[in-house]
């Protein structure tokens, strides 16, 4: 076997020594070995309008027992490191995927990281050949799960594979992995938490798969709540079930099939004749899979509960991305302490999720409340109950017809400033309440609706038309609908992935409900232009971010004033007060109608015209990568970004100066959050100024000189003098692209294929002909960004 020497790059350790040892050591090269394993997407960084990737995780090698069973990962570095340089990172992956093993290695050896501690080793180093083979691995990982020997088999069991390329996401494999393990230990009710958009039916196909494949289960049951999640699981996601599969309908048990899909009110009913499940037999299904398990099966009493308790002897796994926990309904006492959870917060981070603005707007009324005059009437003149009516009555109790409009106002305003066609879910407190936010919206956007009456609709669970439009509201290639009003339909199970403004105008106080809601927009679609969404806010319902239950921080934070502008502005402006400091239940009196009905005799609702209802407050806030919220414009973010990394302006400079690619500067900023394109927009000079200039005027207020200034300066210099004939042409022209395009043109010798340097040579012929090689080319363009950095900046 070859030895590594110190000129030997990563890429040379991994072909020509990591990858011969481990197939030598017998692991196979097409199905056992994978080479830089991408794990994350990399976070959306959201600045205004603008976005970028944070870096994704990648991994230089996985070792798998099968595809999609991991067992170890490597970390390699070059030669001129140690053995044990990228154990940490190596360890940091392990424990993402869910592996006992980890290596990282030098090329010289590996440095074995072991959690099932074999011979009283945590880590120890060992030779390249004695890396240990796939068998010995596979048994020992075995073992550190504590898998009984005769259930092997059921880990054994390969992933569906439609020979497409599609695999698991890492969080994915780790799910499906987990159930399965547990279920191999005996494990008999599984909990499974993943956030919306994660892809849990997706997961939930892959369990049931290798399980049915393997014969571990043979008669399956899939539970949902939604004829829509139902129907997209059998068309989408099962599809490779086929002819075993099919959907309980028309209270009519067929059971001649192994996969059976339904619908909870499918096979219950009021009455014993309505129990469709107990046509079955008790043991008539091994395994019963059920979807948002956080409803009805989560109630000790309810009628969901009875079926898993009818076929109790069935392995039964709960899927949600909200557990519920209260004192009357609990996921966990039923299924246990989840074998996995996937969060929204690890889901935005990893870049699997789209992250989301808030545009907050707090209305005068809804803060200080209403209290009507003396024998006031409403609209069809029922007399208001003299009292004070505040947020928790808007919209269920009374209705203020002006703030009904003022709603609407906003919400298209902040369509008409970024894009008319955005779809858009509006959560209202009831269905009357969704129809009279229809009508409002469709007189705000009256010139779309004249053009399609389906510009905005009601999709509620009583409009038979707005359902029949569901579809088309969720595809994302039908226009039409655009905006859909909606009460509790929408809240979950449907898959809105190009959604892209959430109106919140109900008051929420469930959190299961709340993140639920918030789902409906996590969902990625680049494809057509979703990297992150906007929560429009009227109900105060954001401030349950600030629960401990919350586990996904927003990205920024708007308060609009009445007068201000639908977007945050580029510069923060100070925060208006907060009116009194006590939530609002505290300010104002308590209504004194139940949740329920009103008092006899009187009106559901009070529909009153004529009140005035303004907007208060405003506040801009971004997510810092601690993870907390900060109020500042994200020039001021940059500024202490930088100021934090590099504390003075030399600092700045000798990093700057010995950095090979100072594209590699910019990225790690952006991965921060600091947008190049975002600060040029905020400092606003009408100039173009270098990457370099504008940093440092921004963090360290330096006087910035634009491209040309700077290019101009190395002229008048004359530092090209030392340079002769053709090297020189070439030196000139490559600082006139500088002066056009920045450092990038600096850094790619593909430049060399353009014009002017096309008429000199080709890049080879150039850099050997014209400067002695690629080594020498290289030193001349440091030499010349060196001379462009010079720290007498005004010289």
């Amino acid at each position: 076997m070859a030895e590594a020497t110190l000129d030997h790059s990563e890429r040379d350790i991994c072909t020509k020594l990591i990858t011969p040892a481990l197939v030598s050591a017998g692991w196979n090269l097409h199905s056992q070995i994978k080479e830089e394993v991408t794990l994350t997407a990399g976070r959306i960084v959201v600045r205004g309008k603008l976005t970028s990737r944070g870096r994704r995780k990648r991994a230089d090698y996985v070792l798998y027992h099968k595809p999609n069973i991991p067992i170890a990962v490597i970390e390699a570095k070059d030669a001129t490191h140690s053995v044990g340089a990228g154990i940490q990172q190596a360890l940091e992956y392990a424990e993402m995927i869910g592996v006992p093993f980890a290596f990282s290695t030098n090329g010289r050896a590996f440095l074995f990281h072991d959690k099932t501690i074999r011979d009283g080793f945590l880590e120890r180093e060992i030779a390249l050949q004695d890396i240990p083979p796939p068998d010995e691995l596979w048994s020992r990982y075995i073992a550190w799960k504590a898998i009984p020997a005769l259930q092997s088999e059921i880990v054994d069991q390969e992933y569906f594979d439609d020979a497409s390329g599609k695999a698991p996401r890492y969080y994915q494999t780790v799910a499906v992995n987990r159930v399965i393990e547990g279920i191999a230990r005996g494990k008999n009710r599984l909990l499974l938490v993943m956030a919306t958009g994660t892809g849990k039916t997706y997961t939930a196909f892959q369990i049931i798969w290798r399980l049915w494949k393997g014969g571990a289960r043979k008669r399956i049951l899939f539970l949902a709540d939604r004829n829509i999640l139902v129907d997209q699981t059998k068309t989408n996601d099962f599809k490779p079930f086929a002819g075993a599969m099919t959907k309980i309908s028309n209270r009519q048990a067929d059971k001649s099939y192994e996969i059976y899909l339904s619908l909870y009110q499918a096979v219950t009913g009021t009455d014993e004749a309505a129990n469709v499940y107990k046509q079955f037999s008790p043991d008539f299904f091994d395994l019963i899979i059920v979807d948002e398990c956080h409803r009805g099966s989560a109630a000790a009493d309810s009628a969901w509960r009875e079926i898993l308790e009818y076929f109790s002897k069935a392995t039964q796994i709960g899927l949600t991305a909200t557990p519920k926990e209260t004192k009357e309904i609990s996921n966990t006492d039923y299924f246990g302490e989840p074998v996995y959870t996937y969060s929204l917060r690890q889901g935005i981070e990893d870049g699997f999720l789209a992250p989301y603005k808030v545009i907050r707007y707090d209305l005068d009324k809804d803060l200080t409340g209403y209290r009507p005059d003396v024998d006031t009437v409403d609209r069809y003149g029922h007399e208001v109950e003299d009292r004070i009516y505040n947020q928790r009555d808007f919209d269920r109790k009374l209705v203020l017809d002006h703030r009904t409009k003022l709603v609407a106002a906003k919400i298209t305003e902040f369509l008409k400033a970024t894009n008319r066609y955005d779809k858009t879910i509006v959560f209202c407190e009831d269905t009357e309440h969704a129809e009279r936010l229809r009508q409002e919206l469709a007189n705000s956007n009256a010139d779309l609706v004249a053009g399609n009456h389906r510009y905005v609709m009601r999709i509620t669970g009583d409009d038979l038309l707005g359902k029949a439009e569901l579809d088309n509201f969720l595809d994302p290639k039908a226009k039409h609908p655009v905006i859909a009003t909606t009460s509790k339909l929408l809240t979950t199970g449907v898959d809105a992935k190009t959604c892209k403004l959430i109106v919140l105008d109900q008051r929420i106080q469930s959190m299961t409900e709340f993140k639920q809601i918030i789902g409906r927009g996590t969902r990625i679609d680049e494809e057509h232009g979703k990297k992150y969404f906007t929560i429009m806010d009227f109900k105060r319902a954001t401030e349950l971010f600030a629960d401990p239950a919350f586990d996904g921080d927003p990205v920024q934070i708007y308060e609009p004033g009445d007068n201000d502008p639908p977007l945050p502005p580029d510069e923060n402006e100070t925060p208006a007060p907060q009116l009194g400091g006590l939530d609002e239940e505290e300010q104002l009196p308590i209504t004194n109608w139940q949740d329920g009905e009103p008092p006899p005799g009187l009106p559901r609702k009070f529909y009153v015209d004529g009140v005035e209802v303004n907007v208060l407050s405003k506040r801009v806030q971004y997510l810092g990568p601690d993870g907390k919220l900060i109020t500042e414009s994200l020039r001021s973010y940059a500024r202490k970004a930088l100021l934090k990394d590099y504390r003075t302006l030399e600092e700045f400079l000798r990093r700057w100066s010995g950095a090979e690619r100072k594209q590699v500067i910019i990225e790690e900023l952006e991965a921060l959050g600091v947008s190049l394109e975002g600060l040029r927009d905020e400092v606003k000079s009408g100039e173009t100024f270098s990457a370099f200039d504008l940093l440092c005027h921004v963090a360290y207020d330096q006087p910035p000189l634009t491209l040309k200034e700077r290019a101009e300066q190395v002229k008048k210099r004359n530092y090209f003098a030392k340079y002769e004939g053709k090297a020189r042409t070439v030196l000139e022209a490559l600082l006139d692209k500088y002066a056009d395009d920045d450092f990038g043109s600096l850094e790619n010798a593909r430049v060399l294929q353009l014009k002017p340097f096309d008429q000199i040579g080709t890049p080879v012929e150039i850099m050997k002909g014209v400067f002695g090689g690629k080594t020498a080319y290289e030193a001349a363009i440091r030499d010349l960004q060196t001379e462009l950095y010079r720290k007498e900046r005004n010289a």
